[in-house]
């Protein structure tokens, strides 16, 4: 059945937002799928290569993994930034330059001579593309209906684990036949722009942003209230649960990725790169995962779903251990499915649990994600270069058992359901 355009109630003067099963409803889902394709592909891209990148480079193992690191180190300072320009000019002109912005540094990084450099570029790539993750939920339920607006969301989080498939199985194989990490980097910026452009083309002209001159706020009061609402949440015992939790998971989550390639391509796997990297479709794990936790958690409640996540998580861990490829390959599958499990649970009751500013609490969910990121993705490797992967192995059981037990102990057992996204509606 189709839904008639365009999304206003039934007097046409109050928007509502574009319906499931319209033009436009599918235009945005598209869109949304491949900018999260193309912030992604290129975030993560350099796990695929980093024992290149440490050759080239002449640098430590642990070394090369900041090309991962100061990429996110950058997008997690850029959140909060990008969110007040998308306030002031829009949503879906803020995720264009963004991702157009990020494409071009993603070339300027194959061109540095130096590690320095190269890791100064991949930052600032970093902040450019913070401008995707920032807004886009915002942008999903200004545009798209309360009823709707849901999947909408699904298909933004497939698109992002899709893009660090994406950018981890082409840059590997592009990079050992070509020979040059290089190259590698430049077939992502390729996939990159083709889903930017595709993005700018698809997403329709937006209807329910309001820029926040004309809602007669200034940019003064929008710092203002976001540091109010960021200092309340600070406050809060589960919402700082909840920010500790992506902080060590999604830490090591990377730090496992990070250093798997040089795992396998070491005694006794010696698998080539090409392979190496398609170990990482055990990622696909997480957009499968993701949904069912989400309806889970609606049945049982958000900390049991957390918590049996986590453990799940942990014991996968045991599976990395045993010299095996296929253990290794399942256990990775096993550990991703559990981690996304984690994640979308734990980020959906960030931004369901304050009355306000949920925007901000969000935010600071998505600082703390990539953060953890950043630092145990570094961390990680100092255990892997001194003491070998079952160090490494350890040191990731052992922060998942940190955020287990404050979860168990902080989080109340029962949860508010999540708000309404779009709150305008609800006065139509």
């Amino acid at each position: 059945m189709t839904i008639s355009d365009p999304g206003f109630s039934e007097t046409g003067t109050t928007w509502i937002g574009h319906r499931r099963g319209t033009g436009h409803y599918r235009r945005i889902q598209l869109a949304m799928l491949l900018a999260g394709i193309a912030t992604f592909a290129q975030l993560y891209a350099p796990q695929a290569v980093l024992p290149e990148i440490s050759a080239f480079f002449e640098v430590s193992t642990a070394q090369s993994s900041l090309m991962v690191s100061m990429g996110t180190a950058g997008l997690a300072i850029a959140t909060v930034p990008w969110s007040l320009v998308a306030d002031r000019i829009g949503r879906k002109r803020t995720i264009s330059i963004a991702i157009a912005a990020a494409t071009i540094l993603g070339l300027v990084v194959t061109l540095m001579p130096t590690f320095e450099l190269a890791l100064t570029v991949r930052f600032v790539e970093g902040l450019a593309l913070g401008g995707v993750p920032a807004v886009a939920m915002a942008y999903i339920n200004e545009e798209i209906h309360k009823l709707d607006a849901a999947a909408a969301v699904g298909t933004f989080i497939a698109g992002n684990t899709v893009g660090g498939l994406s950018g981890r199985i082409v840059l590997g194989p592009v990079g050992e036949f070509t020979g040059s990490w290089q190259l590698g980097f430049l077939a992502i910026t390729a996939l990159s722009i083709l889903s930017a452009a595709l993005f700018i083309a698809l997403s329709p002209q937006p209807q329910g942003f309001v820029p926040l001159g004309r809602s007669g706020g200034t940019v003064g009061d929008s710092i203002r209230s976001t540091a109010r609402n960021a200092g309340r949440h600070l406050k809060d015992p589960v919402l700082l649960t909840l920010y500790l939790q992506p902080f060590l998971l999604m830490g090591g989550f990377v730090a496992l990725y990070n250093y798997l390639g040089y795992h396998l391509t070491d005694d006794p796997f010696l698998l080539p790169v090409w392979i190496t990297s398609l170990v990482f479709l055990a990622y696909l794990a997480g957009t499968v995962t993701s949904p069912i936790a989400g309806r889970l958690a609606g049945r049982y409640g958000r900390k049991i779903v957390m918590l049996v996540s986590d453990a799940i998580a942990l014991a996968s861990l045991a599976l990395l251990l045993i010299p095996s490829i296929w253990m290794i390959v399942l256990g990775l599958i096993v550990f991703t499915g559990a981690f996304f499990a984690s994640h979308s649970t734990a980020s959906g009751w960030a931004g369901a649990h304050p009355k306000r500013g949920r925007a901000q609490s969000t935010a600071l969910y998505n600082l703390s994600y990539y953060i953890g990121s950043s630092i145990f993705g570094f961390v990680g490797g100092l255990f892997f270069q001194s003491l070998g992967w079952p160090a490494l192995v350890g040191m990731v059981g052992g922060i998942i058992l940190v955020a287990s037990i404050v979860a168990l102990v902080v989080l109340p057992l029962k949860h508010k359901p999540d708000p309404k996204p779009f709150g305008r509606a609800r006065r139509a």
